[in-house]
């Protein structure tokens, strides 16, 4: 009998891990599909002034860290320099 509890334990342990995994990947989907769509609108609008453009990047870093709390290094690794390479592109600043 506790052959099979502990079988069963180890099971929903696996299934557990499983479901947060694949939040984890729902969540990483959502992040990345929300700075690919902030990324287009700067580069596309011709119409969005540099301070609009800052102010979105500053409101989706605040999104990126709420959905992914204590990860400001992983952010600042992997976004901040698309949105600064994006920045001086756009608006042709140093």
């Amino acid at each position: 009998m506790e052959k099979q509890d502990l079988k069963e334990a180890e099971k929903n342990t696996v299934t557990s891990k499983t479901e947060e995994e694949i939040e984890e990947q729902k969540l990483i989907r959502r992040l990345q599909m929300m700075m690919n769509m902030v990324m287009q609108v700067i580069a596309q609008d011709r119409s969005l002034s540099i301070e609009e453009a800052s102010q979105m990047i500053a409101d989706s870093r605040k999104a990126a860290l709420a959905m992914f709390p204590g990860k400001e290094l992983a952010y600042d690794l992997i976004w901040k320099p698309r949105f600064q390479r994006l920045m001086r592109e756009r608006f042709r600043i140093m």
